[in-house]
C-alpha cells in the first residue's frame, strides 16, 4: 500500500505510539509506502529519502501504486514561501509549510478535493550559491528534534531542507549525511554550503551545519544560528566556549 500526506505537518514516530518519540516529520505533498499496518498506526517508508517510521493512520490519504510511482518519477515542485495557503471547496484554508511538496495537486486522481496552490513554488537544480540564501530563511528557527520547518527544525532537517529547496538529495541524519560527498583535508579548502560534521565523545556524529563565508557556520543548536568556525569545531561568542567538536567536512556538490 501507498499513502501522501494531505495535511500541512504530521510527525513520523519511532514507535507506534503517541508517546514515542519523534524522528522526523512528513510535510504536505509527500508521498511514501506503507509497510505495516495497526489498528492506529501505520509504519511507512518515505520516498524522498528512505526515511522509516510510524504515522498515525488518520493523517493521509491512500493512492495507488501507479500513482505513488507516477509521482516518483515527476519532477519535485515544492512552496517557496516560508508559510503559504493551500485552497480548496467550502472556503477552506490549509496553511503549509516550506518546502512541502506540490507536484500531486496536477494529478487529477490523486488531488481529488481540487485542491489550489497559488503562491511560489521553486524546482530544479539552483547554483550552490543559493544555499546560503535558503538557509537564512530559517534563521531564529527553534530547534525541534526531528522537525523539518521554520516552526521547529533540528540540525539536519535543517540541512536536508536548504540542499532539498536547491535541488540536491541528502539523507536525513547527520550521521547518514556524512557518509555522502567528498571529505576535504583542510578546513581552508572548503567553500560556502560545505558542509560540516562534528562528533561526540564516543566519534558518532551528532551535529550537521552549512559553512559560509569567512569562517563562519549556520547551524540548528538551540535555535538556527550563526557562529564562529575553526579547526577545533563551533565557536560560540556568547559563551565563549566551543560547543561542537569538528570531525570532517564534506563537498556535496
Amino acid at each position: 500500500m501507498f499513502g501522501i500526506c494531505n495535511l500541512a505537518i504530521i510527525p513520523l514516530r519511532f514507535e507506534p505510539s503517541d508517546k514515542s518519540e519523534i524522528v522526523s516529520q512528513v510535510l504536505f505533498g509527500e508521498h511514501f509506502e506503507i509497510l505495516e499496518q495497526l489498528k492506529q498506526w501505520s509504519k511507512i517508508k518515505l520516498q524522498y529519502d528512505d526515511y522509516e517510521g510510524w504515522v498515525d493512520s488518520k493523517q493521509y490519504q491512500i493512492i495507488s501504486e501507479s500513482e505513488y510511482n507516477q509521482l516518483s518519477k515527476d519532477a519535485i515542485v515544492l512552496n517557496a514561501d516560508l508559510l503559504e495557503y493551500i485552497t480548496g471547496s467550502n472556503n477552506m484554508l490549509l496553511p503549509i509549510p516550506i518546502g512541502s511538496s506540490l507536484s500531486f495537486l496536477n494529478h487529477a486522481d490523486i488531488n481529488t478535493s481540487n485542491l489550489n496552490f497559488e503562491g511560489t513554488k521553486i524546482s530544479g537544480v539552483k547554483p550552490k550559491n543559493c544555499l546560503l540564501n535558503t538557509a537564512f530563511m530559517y534563521l531564529n528557527a527553534p530547534y525541534l528534534w526531528g522537525g523539518k520547518t521554520p516552526f521547529g527544525i533540528d540540525c539536519s532537517g535543517f540541512t536536508q531542507m536548504v540542499y532539498k529547496l536547491n535541488g540536491y538529495k541528502l539523507l536525513r541524519d547527520a550521521s547518514q549525511q556524512a557518509t555522502q560527498g567528498e571529505a576535504l583535508s583542510f578546513i581552508e579548502e572548503c567553500e560556502p554550503g560545505d558542509l560540516a560534521f562534528f562528533d561526540n565523545e564516543e566519534g558518532n556524529i551528532i551535529h550537521v551545519g552549512i559553512i559560509m563565508d569567512d569562517n563562519y557556520i549556520i547551524h540548528a543548536s538551540g535555535k538556527v544560528r550563526i557562529d564562529r568556525l575553526d579547526h577545533l569545531g563551533i565557536y560560540n561568542s556568547e559563551t565563549n566556549r566551543h560547543t561542537h567538536k569538528l570531525r570532517v567536512i564534506k563537498k556535496i556538490i
